[in-house]
């Protein structure tokens, strides 16, 4: 997304041609999302374990923090997000459950250091 360029060639394409991705910058713009919610992941897990957040209230917050990050990404792509990568699954959901751990271990650690010790 960031100065990666679109992913569909422009070349002499018509109305009745299929748009035509570049795989490279589709991988490039897939790191990108994963690496962006892993970071948020365990900033999120801070945050929270700061917070003092315990049980449910913990994982909504994750939650709010990943919907956060998918409308983001959605708005860094100007919303037209078909430019950029093959479906809106991959802003939406890809990442999500996946960064789900690393919030989990930076939210307990921030917890126990501040609130235990």
């Amino acid at each position: 997304m960031a100065g990666e360029g679109d992913l569909r060639t422009s070349a002499k394409e018509s109305e009745d041609d299929l748009p035509i991705l570049n795989a490279e910058n589709l991988q490039s713009n897939i790191k990108s999302v994963y690496y962006s919610r892993t970071f948020l992941s365990i900033i999120g897990g801070v945050v929270a374990g700061i917070w003092g957040f315990t049980g449910l209230t913990g994982f909504v917050f994750y939650f709010l923090v990943m919907a956060a990050a998918s409308l983001g990404l959605a708005a860094k792509a100007k919303f037209s997000v078909n430019k950029y990568f093959d479906s809106w699954n991959r802003i939406l959901i890809d990442g999500v459950f996946g960064g789900l751990m690393s919030f989990v271990l930076s939210w307990a650690f921030a917890y126990d250091i501040v609130h235990i010790f």
